[in-house]
């Protein structure tokens, strides 16, 4: 599958190049289950070109189903019966373990002898975790992280974490402050070859209309690519990418983030060698900024993992805050007057990607706070980002960022006023917004949600003892101030989600 590129998978055991094919396809279904960003589907579509080419160079057939060639079924389960019944093979049809839920299921279904294998990619089993879960069911993810720091024994001396603590991320929380943010190292740059030139025009001629841009198109769509982009940021980012993993900067997508996500989530990278080459610690980056990285990937990834598959398929329904708007239009265009908002979706439309905290803090928050539906949120993000795949963005976005499943992925929700905005940015200076106010012309949106969404949710997280803080500042405030509040987010719910571009589940 396309985020399966990875030769020496479990999928390829005991491959006999005489007697076994590999059958890769390119569907209709996949790239239509929502309205996805361009550089989304040519990022999958030119890797799974190129990964094609290396495996026939290796000598094994390929089988492989381009989107718009005669017979093409568009489906997982219609395409893979059009190439059995063509091919007729004698054994099974072997198939690493799905990333999404909804395929498992349907090639389940699909009638074929389909043998599922255990995907080695992850450094915790879907057993593994599951069983950590049942002998500790109040496990969180410093729990999981610390457990898996000594299991693989990653930053530990004796015994004890490196440092004298699991933790620094009380160190990773700088703004740029006024003089924005250090001389930042020149992106790496993966020019086009004729096999992605193919499929930048396969995109245009075939979704004209999704949003996106396949302008200056430069993502690392092979293995050799992967591997340029993980010694770029060992080299030049990690040693300023803690100290500043949360801060943003108008017109910056990048940052010192290590934009190794997609690499890793279609397997042209393996999370023990990116670990590896960060510890490794060529630049000679300080201990806070190797530690939080290695969390991300050794602790925070393989979690979000963990949590998918132990509960889907109903963890997808769940939405403890009920909320029940659709996501705001101009998430797909960008036309805001909010200045946060507008920079964060630019880089999504442009780029297909924004770094974490303007997915968590901005774009997440702003939804959480407005009281957009979890699972469209999470719709969204599947839409626009080139890193997305159904196990990492649905815990994300519908734990995590939304709440929505009640504290399993975060033990309170992510709300905050703009001033956090503020503090962590240079947007406000420059927006027509005022981060301090909460009611009139000028008041910010995310200030006035903020305090609407604590008035409205004050029975289910008054009660919760990281909320403490707020619930107290919310008593303080005047009845008829807040009254006001309360008629302003009203205004902006009504307003802001009149129009949607996302079409309800199901629908075309």
């Amino acid at each position: 599958m396309g985020d399966q590129l990875d030769g020496a998978s479990a999928a390829f055991d005991g491959f006999d190049p005489v007697n076994d094919i590999v059958l890769m396809m390119e569907l209709r279904e996949e790239a239509d289950t929502i309205p996805q960003n361009k550089r989304r589907i040519a990022f999958f579509f030119a890797a799974m070109r190129h990964f094609c080419a290396e495996q026939r160079a290796l000598g094994r057939t390929v089988f492989y189903s381009e989107l718009d060639e005669p017979g093409n079924a568009g489906s997982f389960v219609g395409e893979l019966q059009r190439r059995f019944e063509q091919i007729k093979p004698d054994g099974a049809v072997i198939v690493l373990e799905p990333g999404d839920d909804r395929v498992r299921e349907s090639l389940q279904a699909s009638g074929l002898p389909v043998q599922f294998r255990e995907d080695r990619h992850f450094l915790c089993s879907r057993d593994a975790f599951a069983a950590m879960r049942e002998d500790q069911p109040t496990m969180i993810l410093e729990d999981f992280y610390r457990a898996m720091r000594v299991k693989h024994d990653i930053l530990m001396k004796d015994g004890k974490p490196v440092g004298g603590q699991w933790n620094f991320d009380k160190d990773n929380r700088k703004s740029f402050g006024r003089n924005g943010p250090p001389l930042l190292p020149p992106k790496p740059i993966f020019k086009p070859d004729e096999t992605t030139e193919d499929v930048l025009a396969l995109v245009e001629r075939c979704f004209p209309d999704n949003p996106g841009s396949l302008a200056r198109f430069d993502l690392p769509v092979t293995r050799d690519h992967a591997l340029q982009a993980l010694e770029d940021f060992v080299r030049y980012r990690l040693p300023d990418f803690g100290r500043y993993q949360d801060a943003m900067a108008g017109g910056q997508p990048f940052l010192f983030h290590s934009v190794l996500s997609g690499p890793l989530n279609l397997h042209l990278l393996n999370p023990r060698e990116v670990i590896d080459a960060v510890l490794a610690n060529p630049s000679n980056a300080p201990l806070n900024a190797v530690e939080g990285f290695v969390r991300q990937v050794l602790g925070w990834r393989e979690w979000v993992r963990g949590i998918y598959w132990q509960l889907m398929p109903d963890y997808a329904q769940r939405n403890a805050l009920d909320a029940d708007l659709p996501v705001p239009r101009f998430y797909w265009t960008g036309e805001t007057d909010m200045r946060c908002l507008a920079d964060a979706i630019g880089h999504t439309i442009h780029h297909a990607y924004a770094h974490h905290i303007e997915r968590l803090m901005v774009l997440g928050q702003f939804c959480l706070l407005l009281g957009v539906r979890p699972y469209d949120v999470h719709r969204w993000h599947m839409s626009m980002f080139w890193d997305a795949i159904d196990w990492v963005s649905l815990p994300n976005t519908l734990g995590m960022s939304q709440h929505g499943d009640g504290g399993v992925m975060g033990t309170k929700p992510y709300a905050a006023s703009g001033a956090y905005i503020d503090r962590m940015s240079d947007h406000c200076g420059r927006c027509r917004y005022d981060p301090g106010l909460s009611v009139g012309e000028r008041a910010c949106p995310f200030t006035t949600l903020y305090w609407d969404f604590l008035h409205r949710h004050k029975e289910r997280l008054a009660g919760n003892s990281r909320m403490r803080g707020p619930y107290v500042n919310l008593a303080r405030k005047d009845p008829h101030e807040m009254q006001q509040i309360r008629d302003r987010a009203a205004t902006l719910r009504d307003t802001l989600t009149a129009e949607t571009f996302l079409p309800e589940p199901g629908q075309a």
